[in-house]
């Protein structure tokens, strides 16, 4: 099932050879531009047909294609392809269409945890950030199957692929939310978390912390469930990013108390005040390149003091808040991780055209390319893609 690729080495040997070394381009006789454009007619991929003919290949059963010779090794390459495809938002849209969906979403129960895993990462691309695409996966009733793999699939990557699904699918969706939460998915959560898997834990705590900040009733919901505990305990846990997740967790928690909402958690409180200085202890530890790591966790760590007891912590004392050279006031925790990436930008095609445009249609650079000064200026507008696995990862 593997693709032959544009033959970029021969296109960049060409346009070598049509370079005068100064940035210029020589003219072209007629005969080279009727070479050009044959070889490009030749090397170009119709996305569309290769969607059609893959959602053909999905829609054939297994048996018969393994009488074809075909094994679950070339499906899994095939969805590879279709991942790439479907990153353009429009022919992300277009799947369903040419009725690529329904026969993808089936492969989420299909008997080899490869094909499961996979199929659950292209539909983490195709609903991201697109909320076209969430409508349409909710429509097909996506959302069941990738519950059902995310609860009680045997192979824990399977587990969390279907997460990561579920994160984008929900994420910026209110009717998915609203089926998350019918769904018992808080209780799926709350099982995740008790895996011992560093991974699969950042996941559902980056989810748990998105649904918290987004939706605070939950809180209450949450506490009932009994996820202080268990996130008291995971803000020890040696991985970094697992701590810092779980303290997240905790101060919305916090911050729903403080806000007046009843809740659990003042019955953690001694527990809460011996993680705190445990963490405190171990931050005045660390060596001073630890400390610039785990920027972060000190500035969690000190929110969270300042919302139980309404003092800072002695990490200000300490001078271990803000280190020489860092900035004065504390990051913003929360937009960092719930700043939009590029795909949500590119799926508002009112606010600017012209750049998405621009996206997905970049044009071969032939020769070497514009001068110094113009690559400065572009150099300027660079856009930084903030990426979930919270979110809802990866894709």
């Amino acid at each position: 099932m593997a693709k032959d690729g544009p033959n970029w080495e021969g296109l960049l040997k060409w346009s070598l050879a049509h370079s005068d070394g100064l940035g210029s381009n020589r003219n072209l006789s007629e005969e080279d531009r009727r070479w050009f454009m044959e070889a490009m007619q030749a090397q170009s991929v119709d996305v569309i047909k290769r969607m059609k003919e893959i959602t053909l290949v999905m829609n054939t059963p297994e048996e018969v294609l393994e009488t074809q010779g075909i094994t679950p090794a070339d499906i899994e390459d095939m969805l590879d392809e279709l991942q790439e495809h479907v990153e353009s938002i429009d022919m992300a849209n277009d799947l369903h269409s040419i009725g690529g969906l329904v026969p993808l979403l089936a492969y989420l129960k299909n008997s080899h945890a490869n094909i499961r895993a996979k199929a659950a990462e292209v539909v983490t691309t195709i609903v991201q950030n697109n909320p076209r695409s969430q409508q349409l996966v909710m429509e097909a009733n996506g959302l069941e199957p990738l519950l059902s793999n995310f609860t009680s699939d045997p192979d824990v990557t399977v587990r969390t692929k279907s997460l990561g699904a579920i994160s984008s699918l929900i994420r910026h969706n209110k009717l998915g939310i609203t089926a998350f939460r019918l769904a018992n998915g808080y209780a799926g959560l709350r099982d995740a978390l008790g895996f011992d898997n560093s991974r699969f834990q950042r996941k559902a705590l980056n989810l748990i912390h998105y649904l918290l900040h987004e939706n605070s009733s939950d809180c209450s919901v949450v506490t009932e469930l009994g996820f202080p505990r268990i996130l008291l305990h995971l803000a020890s846990s040696e991985d970094a990013e697992v701590r810092e997740a779980a303290l997240r967790g905790l101060l919305e928690l916090a911050r729903d108390k403080k806000g007046g909402n009843s809740g659990r958690v003042g019955e953690e409180d001694e527990k809460l005040k011996q993680l705190l200085e445990e963490r405190i202890k171990g931050i005045s530890l660390m060596s001073s390149e630890d400390l610039e790591a785990a920027r972060e966790e000190r500035q969690l760590v000190d929110l969270l003091w300042n919302a139980h007891y309404n003092e800072p912590s002695s990490l200000h004392e300490k001078g271990l808040l803000v280190l020489p050279g860092e900035d004065s006031l504390p990051p913003d925790v929360a937009s960092k991780h719930f700043e939009p990436p590029l795909r949500a930008w590119a799926a508002n095609q009112s606010t600017d055209n012209n750049s998405s445009t621009e996206k997905k249609q970049t044009p071969l650079l032939l020769g070497l390319g514009p001068p110094q000064e113009a690559e400065n200026a572009q150099g300027t507008s660079s856009t930084v893609v903030n990426v979930d696995e919270q979110n809802n990862a990866p894709r």
